[in-house]
């Protein structure tokens, strides 16, 4: 269940201002910053392979996985524009949409799956409710599993990254990405310490799900609440990642991207650092990483673990 304090923010929430929002996040997550250097945006302990590790597909170096949570409206009307930017820099990633939030294209949905692309459930409205109670999220679950059903989706992405796993069984899906391996400045910021994908086993039989930790910080966070400039603190990551031979999964927001160069005012950073990162990855790995998408990953994880 969602503690206290969690409790609250999200019931007081919708009566904050976004601009009083974004200053008070940044204030804290500033003063944070130096309390987590050691874990953060490298946590060492997290790069340990799982038990009877066997490595990733033709014995590439690391996995690449690129997921887009579009938290609304607005990031759905840039959804195009981002498509057609990974298309053309060779990438493939998987959209998660809010289905009672904003209307979600149907055209737009037949021309991710005609792409090749993935999508996946991004919560049900966005607005942190959803572990306020076991009684609560059964009847979300039910929803969420119709859009599930009618979108032809496995994967599942809880908003905030709020989460409680077990509860997850409800769900009809053969992926989760709600967690990471470090990010002390989410709200629920317990971390699960891992670069590699880990099953979630139901407890009364052996179906349950794979959790796919992300393991690159959101650009939400390095851009918007931290305000940085450049790509820097990516980089960092993907290189100890691909040391590691783990699993690099970043989460971005079409939100948050600006695209025709203009102002990008208080929530906004330019694409340019994306299409920077993508060809930082081809350039200095090429051939190196086994990219996929989520719902590949699932299946590659379970293949393996048997």
């Amino acid at each position: 269940m969602l503690s206290f304090r969690n409790r609250l923010f999200y019931t007081i929430k919708p009566l904050i201002p976004r601009t009083i929002q974004i200053y008070l996040r940044r204030n804290i997550i500033q003063r944070k910053r130096g309390l987590y250097a050691d874990v953060w945006p490298v946590d060492k302990k997290a790069g340990r392979p799982p038990e009877g590790w066997q490595g990733w597909p033709d014995g590439k170096k690391f996995a690449l996985i690129l997921t887009h949570d579009i938290d609304t409206a607005k990031g759905h009307e840039k959804c195009y524009n981002l498509v057609n930017l990974e298309k053309q820099l060779g990438f493939r990633s998987s959209f998660n949409f809010v289905p009672e939030r904003y209307k979600v294209s149907p055209e737009l949905r037949r021309y991710l799956k005609e792409s090749m692309f993935g999508i996946g459930v991004h919560g049900l409205r966005h607005d942190g409710k959803y572990y306020k109670s076991r009684k609560f999220f059964q009847e979300r679950a039910v929803r969420i599993n119709h859009y599930l059903k009618e979108w032809g989706s496995v994967g599942f992405s809880s908003p905030s990254m709020l989460r409680n796993l077990d509860w997850l069984h409800d769900l009809n899906i053969e992926y989760d990405v709600s967690t990471f391996d470090t990010d002390p400045f989410e709200p629920q910021h317990d971390g699960v310490g891992s670069i590699f994908p880990f099953r979630v086993t139901h407890p009364s039989n052996n179906k349950g799900y794979v959790e796919l930790p992300y393991t690159l910080p959101q650009d939400f966070t390095l851009f918007v609440l931290m305000q940085e400039k450049g790509i820097e603190i990516w980089k960092k990551k993907l290189d100890w990642i691909a040391e590691k031979g783990g699993m690099a999964l970043l989460i971005t927001h079409p939100d948050y991207m600006n695209f025709d160069g203009t102002n990008s005012g208080n929530e906004e950073y330019p694409v340019e650092y994306y299409i920077e990162f993508l060809e930082y990855i081809k350039t200095k790995y090429e051939g190196q990483y086994w990219h996929a998408l989520p719902r590949d990953m699932a299946q590659y994880w379970v293949n393996t673990k048997k």
